[in-house]
């Protein structure tokens, strides 16, 4: 039950604080703050209340976004496996790479970072062969 609440709540309050009117709430407080020094003269309880409320929103914050950064991630890792799973020619070692150790990783990325050349090596050689643009077609008219 509490696990639920706390999805519903941060959910909402990560939506919330991406918002125009968030935005403008805060930076309304800041205003409202900067414009408040003269009567405090400047003084150190007043710099204290911005540091403070600063330092808890920003506590608070980084864990609500993390928490809804972790559903989303597993989300779109859940749907990236299915879309692995259901392409016939897929490479299935795909779908558990989150869990695979940095070194594995890395050699996994290296060897799609060269398919990835190899690819763009034969389009560009595909595109300047084209039919009329090929260096071995013979002019026409000849």
């Amino acid at each position: 039950m509490g696990n639920v609440f706390f999805n519903r709540v941060a959910c909402s309050v990560s939506k919330a604080s991406g918002s125009l009117s968030a935005f403008v709430a805060a930076l309304g407080v800041v205003v409202v703050w900067a414009g408040s020094g003269p009567l405090f003269r400047f003084n150190n309880t007043w710099q204290l209340v911005i540091n403070t409320g600063t330092t808890i929103v920003t506590f608070l914050m980084v864990f609500l976004i993390q928490h809804t950064q972790n559903a989303d991630t597993a989300a779109i890792h859940i749907k990236l496996d299915e879309l692995i799973r259901a392409t016939h020619n897929a490479n299935d070692e795909l779908l558990n790479l989150e869990e695979m150790d940095q070194d594995r990783l890395e050699e996994v990325r290296q060897r799609y970072e060269q398919l990835a050349k190899t690819a763009a090596h034969l389009k560009a050689k595909k595109d300047r062969c084209m039919p009329g643009a090929c260096e071995e077609e013979e002019p026409a008219g000849v």
